[in-house]
């Protein structure tokens, strides 16, 4: 689980197929891929508007605003 002030994003590793889904839609850039799955490594910028939560094809990711 990783947070910056009101926002938490959780990724299920177990479920995270590595496809980049999350890179491509996430307009603020929040995401990158790192031994073949999602890090939200940039969790102050997020702009909450769940296209992450949206698009994943696996259901890998939960954000406290979605």
């Amino acid at each position: 689980m990783w947070e910056s002030g009101a926002i938490t994003i959780e990724v299920d590793y177990d479920a995270c197929n590595g496809n980049g889904t999350c890179v491509e839609v996430c307009p603020a850039e929040v995401y990158e891929l790192q031994q073949e799955k999602t890090v939200p490594v940039r969790i102050a910028d997020c702009i909450e508007c769940c296209a992450c939560v949206e698009n994943c094809p696996q259901q890998a990711i939960r954000h406290s605003s979605c």
